[in-house]
């Protein structure tokens, strides 16, 4: 089967590290169209995974563009659309991974005559897209493809809220190597960062306003000395305001010694071991939520806002915790009870780990992708 792969970024996001375990089980019978240069293609190479960068000019309309944005960037869609097409006369099947991918392939597929499969890692919903945005998606996604792969029953309902078809969409969650969060070695890394015996609180994920760091920041406040934060990740997409805020919280909570902004790491399974516990604070719906089974992986117990896609990964008390989206108040206490109750900490951390691995293994989604890809091929 050979697919040409579809994504609107140069950045690795969570869309784009799913999608090179996807890619890598079709290389090197696929190509991954990139709209966009940077560490994405880097990671596409270092697997060996054949890629293309498409344009060298970003598409100006984001999430949050309306209808006279999307109009403007005409001149931009209709020779990347050509190149996409030309492309797909080539391949069984377009496999677009992103909303952006989606529009240019869904015009693309009609003209080349190859089905279209869209892989949905995002809620529809007015908290992550404008009218004009959600309109577009479900029009692209209702008329063009044959078939959508939603990352958690949470996104496809969403879906179907605003107007997708219910009969093309089906559930594959994403997949993960364990092995990959498995470190042989002891690490120095609690040393290195001057961490010594206290409380650490991890939080991976990009900075941006509904990632929710803010909140985490403001529990951090209301928990002893002993708790300490590190923040995992950086401004992708034009959020550096939001993170010179989480600089000014930190500096009015007089909280400088007891929160360290680590940037963009690759070390993450590291990272993730040399802390205690992990927390999710996203204050939108998740559409799945890759860090809460990264860190299952790494046997670390996990706190998760209680919305989207995370309650799908986690049974509350059980495989780790669930704390209402956007209240700090509620976090400081699930994180003061994890650091009081050490024995029954390891114990959910130890349960997430099998939980983990019995639903969320690389080897099953793919399983379950190809199975479903190739019935749209037939």
């Amino acid at each position: 089967m050979k697919i040409l792969f579809l994504d609107q970024s140069g950045k690795l996001g969570g869309a784009e590290l799913s999608l090179l375990d996807v890619a890598s089980a079709f290389s090197p019978n696929c190509l991954v169209g990139i709209f966009q240069d940077g560490p994405f293609a880097e990671a596409l190479a270092a697997r060996q995974i054949p890629y293309q960068v498409l344009t060298q000019a970003p598409i100006q309309v984001n999430k949050d563009s309306g209808w006279a944005d999307s109009l403007s960037s005409i001149g931009q869609v209709v020779p990347l659309v050509a190149t996409i097409a030309r492309l797909g006369r080539k391949y069984d099947l377009i496999y677009t991974n992103t909303s952006k991918a989606l529009i240019l392939g869904a015009l693309a597929s009609r003209l080349c005559g190859k089905p279209l499969v869209h892989h949905l890692r995002d809620i529809v919903s007015p908290e992550h897209f404008s009218a004009a945005n959600r309109t577009l998606l479900i029009t692209a996604a209702n008329g063009c493809a044959t078939h959508v792969i939603a990352n958690s029953r949470a996104t496809a309902a969403a879906f179907v809220a605003a107007g997708g078809n219910a009969k093309k969409v089906s559930v594959v969650y994403n997949g993960f190597l364990p092995q990959a969060y498995q470190t042989a070695t002891e690490s120095t890394l609690r040393e290195d960062l001057g961490l010594g015996n206290r409380f650490v609180v991890g939080h991976f994920s990009r900075l941006a306003p509904w990632k929710g760091q803010h909140i985490l920041i403001e529990a951090l406040a209301h928990c002893p000395e002993s708790v300490v934060a590190l923040l995992v990740g950086d401004a992708l997409f034009g959020e550096q305001d939001y993170v010179e805020t989480l600089h000014r919280q930190v500096e009015q909570l007089g909280l400088n010694h007891r929160v360290k902004f680590l940037g963009f790491r690759s070390d993450i399974a590291q990272l993730m071991q040399a802390c205690d516990l992990v927390v999710h604070t996203s204050t939108a719906p998740e559409p799945f939520g890759r860090v809460i089974v990264e860190a299952m992986l790494c046997q670390r117990p996990v706190i998760a806002a209680a919305s989207g896609g995370t309650v799908e990964l986690i049974t509350h008390g059980e495989t780790g915790w669930l704390c209402p989206p956007g209240q700090p108040q509620k976090l400081s206490d699930l994180i003061c009870h994890s650091h009081r109750q050490p024995a029954q900490t390891q114990g959910i951390a130890q349960a997430g780990y099998h939980h983990a691995l019995a639903h969320f293994t690389l080897e099953t989604t793919q399983q379950a992708l190809h199975q479903q890809l190739a019935q749209v091929v037939a």
